[in-house]
């Protein structure tokens, strides 16, 4: 990289939209078919390499596929599918035709997958054998099997749609404190303002890149196009169950990853392998980190092990990343670094006034003002209008400008629970709590923890009949998680006689919240 500060990535900075752009051509089709583009390794052991040409080819039959079940530019194609090559060349295909892209994760309870699938109106689900049960047919117009039966019967070449750089691409859903999980709409352009991966990832021409994300959220997506934009070959590792560290670091180790994408909470949870550094030596060459405040003893731990300073980026399902730490640029520990080059970030009151230096505002970002800049919420144009409709786009996330123009993270400012680098809507925690006999009330907040940086706790006022007991946490907590997903549900429970609430009845949750950083049960 050329850039030798701060200063200057933002000087010589200039964003470039062609009228015309589509994800899978800037990603697919662009490179040379017998270039490697994918090293997966299944959770058997077996390792397959694949290159452009399959990804290009495949991506090209199933989009026929796609058309031969009626599928039209701005359908939705909703995806609930482990990450394999096949998977990816689906992701391609749909956007060749001009459809919308909603990929959704195993780990979500059936209720999330319903939900999804049901408000997005998706024309089809894509999944495999081990899923497919937990969809409702009657929910879309057709169920594929994604399978080499499938594949083949759609033709190799495929003339794509030729969409705007302004046409809808991808849906992610995200939670809020109150309703369901809204829809996010992002364009095909939203890919070109990806640049953490210029900035902060340096990624490089044939390098081996590994993202630790889930393929069915912003920080999972993003860590795969991204890097094949810039000719990287990605690393998939295909898990059978949770994230194990020693098998994740062994896999990076095997395979030679030299750029790598991880979460807060994965490093602390190799924090528990010693002697993780000489165990599994590694040839990184630039680690970032995303979806959660890093802590300073993570990085020092990294330092310690590997040699090399975690840089951590900050960003929202809306726009991401706002902040980060570069290369280029000293990192201070703990804090989120300096505006991305490009991005309008300020901190600001609530009149969106500027606050002075080291005092505590908002985080915001002036609206259109980026290429990721959302299309709007589907189906929701009064949340859109009210979100997105304004000079600046608001994060509800709390922070400070030090003197130097570094970004210090100070909390929420909504009741949105970050758990393990998950947004979690407390509402829905609540209501999968409150479908259970036993529970009268809940409220659900953030409660420290030492590995995930915060887990959901619920406060539950029990119906009449009703006693506390462990047999009785355990069974809320298997409702809550066979419905809502695997890692939002409460892994603490503390039953209460009432909960504290407004005159009006809303419960305070900022009051729970308070006495949980308190440590005051």
């Amino acid at each position: 990289m050329s850039i030798t500060s701060y200063e200057e990535a933002v000087a010589a900075h200039e964003w470039h939209v062609p009228e015309r752009y589509n994800i899978a051509h800037d990603v697919c089709d662009k490179h040379p078919p017998d270039k490697l583009a994918m090293v997966h390794e299944h959770f058997d052991g077996t390792v397959r390499e694949v290159q452009w040409g399959e990804l290009q080819e495949l991506s090209n039959r199933f989009a026929n596929v796609l058309r031969a079940h009626g599928v039209e530019k701005g359908d939705r194609v909703a995806m609930l599918l482990p990450p394999t090559p096949e998977t990816a060349a689906a992701f391609f295909g749909t956007w060749k035709c001009g459809a919308i892209l909603l990929s959704m994760s195993v780990l979500y309870g059936d209720d999330g997958i319903r939900h999804r699938v049901s408000d997005s109106q998706a024309k089809v689900l894509v999944t495999n054998a081990a899923n497919k049960d937990r969809v409702d047919p009657a929910l879309v117009e057709h169920v594929l099997l994604l399978d080499d039966e499938l594949l083949q019967s759609g033709d190799a070449s495929f003339d794509p749609e030729d969409t705007l750089a302004d046409d809808p691409a991808q849906l992610y859903y995200t939670s809020g404190t109150t309703g369901l999980a809204k829809g996010i709409v992002h364009a095909h352009r939203y890919l070109l303002a990806h640049e953490e991966f210029i900035y902060c990832h340096d990624v490089r021409e044939g390098e081996r890149f590994h993202g630790m994300g889930e393929w069915a959220w912003a920080a999972g997506i993003a860590p795969l196009l991204g890097p094949w934009r810039f000719g990287a070959v990605q690393l998939v590792l295909q898990r059978q169950g949770g994230f194990d560290p020693n098998q994740q670091l062994d896999f990076l180790s095997r395979h030679g990853a030299t750029n790598v994408f991880t979460t807060p909470t994965a490093m602390r949870s190799m924090m528990s392998i010693a002697d993780a550094g000489t165990r599994y030596p590694q040839q990184f060459r630039i680690v970032c980190s995303a979806g959660e405040p890093l802590n300073p003893e993570a990085i020092r731990w990294f330092r310690e092990q590997y040699g090399l300073t975690v840089l951590d980026y900050y960003g929202l399902t809306e726009s991401y990343p706002l902040c980060a730490n570069f290369p280029f640029m000293e990192v201070r520990e703990g804090s989120m670094g300096r505006p991305m080059p490009g991005w309008d970030v300020q901190i600001l009151d609530p009149d969106e006034q500027p606050v002075p230096q080291g005092e505590r505002g908002e985080i915001c970002l002036r609206a259109r003002s980026n290429p990721h800049y959302p299309l709007g919420y589907w189906r929701n144009e009064e949340a859109a209008q009210e979100t997105f409709g304004g000079d600046w786009f608001h994060t509800k996330d709390a922070a400070r400008f030090d003197e130097d123009g570094y970004v210090w993270y100070e909390g929420r400012a909504d009741d949105v629970i970050i758990a393990a680098g998950y947004r979690i809507g407390p509402f829905e925690v609540e209501s999968a709590c409150l479908e259970h006999p036993a529970v009268k009330e809940a409220a659900a907040v953030a409660s420290p923890d030492e590995r995930r940086g915060s887990v959901v706790k619920a406060f539950i006022v029990l119906a009449s009949g009703h006693s506390p007991s462990d047999e009785l946490v355990a069974e809320i907590q298997a409702h809550v998680r066979s419905r809502l997903s695997a890692y939002a549900y409460p892994r603490r429970i503390e039953f209460v006689e009432d909960l504290p609430k407004t005159l009006t009845g809303k419960i305070r949750r900022i009051e729970l919240r308070q006495r949980e950083l308190e440590g005051n049960p």
